[in-house]
């Protein structure tokens, strides 16, 4: 896998990115990174500068992530996952628990909503895909649509303009197989849970089913963001992300029940 670095310090932080990202989608957490800190951000294979595998599997990217964690750092590693990169960061995790120190998840789903697994029902979901992100129209009227869960600055459905869309699509169909969020209950490591506070309902209900998993876990609402906090809120990600003072600060919901949390999860 490609990996871009960012600055050049002994505390490493290996970045994953979602569903049509890169190791661009990262960029905004630079300008905040600590002196003594290195962040490392992929490409999936496949994705930007990295070579397209034969065949593309949860279990083979996993086992990818994991070379690149010993890649990069002698020392226990934190991950940092964006939407289904923060499936990606569990499962390296599970595989190495003693090579990653803290998992950072932004925006993480625990399943696949309504709204993305149509995209996976055969001809209809491939034609459904293509009317929604591989049209300049229909990524427009998207993003329209989805202004509610973004800022005025913010372009979901802008990085679906430059990738091989029956790839991307494939992906989708692979991230049908993330193993269920009980399996994930073992591991004890810190967590961080940020998300943005007008982010989708699937992301919200997402998080409180992950608290509710790892009751230890931190949860951070990112205010005023949407679903691209590393763009609306790179500020607030990166004091979650690099403990460091963060001007607009977050909230923390780390010490709510976890019986509350997980009935708020089924109101959702």
């Amino acid at each position: 896998m490609h990996i871009e670095p960012y600055g050049t310090g002994s505390t490493a932080y290996l970045a994953i990115h979602g569903w049509a990202g890169s190791h661009r989608t990262f960029r905004h957490l630079a300008p905040h990174l600590p002196a003594d800190a290195a962040l490392y951000s992929v490409d999936l294979p496949g994705y930007g500068l990295s070579l397209r595998p034969v065949a593309w599997t949860l279990d083979s990217v996993a086992d990818a992530l994991v070379d690149t964690i010993n890649l990069v750092s002698n020392a226990p590693i934190t991950l940092i996952g964006y939407c289904g990169g923060g499936n990606l960061a569990m499962m390296a995790a599970r595989r190495a628990p003693e090579r990653v120190a803290r998992l950072v998840l932004i925006d993480p789903f625990a399943y696949m909503p309504l709204y993305f697994k149509v995209f996976t029902w055969g001809e209809f979901g491939r034609r459904a895909y293509y009317s929604t992100f591989a049209n300049p129209l229909g990524r427009y009227f998207t993003n329209a649509a989805l202004r509610g869960k973004r800022t005025a600055n913010s372009n979901l459905t802008q990085s679906f303009e430059s990738v091989d869309h029956e790839f991307v699509l494939d992906v989708l169909r692979a991230f049908r197989a993330v193993p269920h969020w009980d399996s994930f209950s073992d591991l004890t490591l810190p967590v961080d849970l940020a998300h943005g506070d007008r982010s989708f309902a699937a992301i919200k209900k997402s998080v409180a089913i992950w608290k509710a998993v790892w009751p230890h876990a931190q949860v951070h609402p990112l205010a005023g963001a949407g679903h691209n906090p590393l763009i609306e809120a790179a500020e607030q990600v990166a004091a979650i992300a690099f403990g460091i003072p963060a001007t607009h600060g977050s909230k923390t919901l780390a010490d709510t029940p976890r019986d509350t949390v997980a009935r708020r999860a089924l109101s959702l």
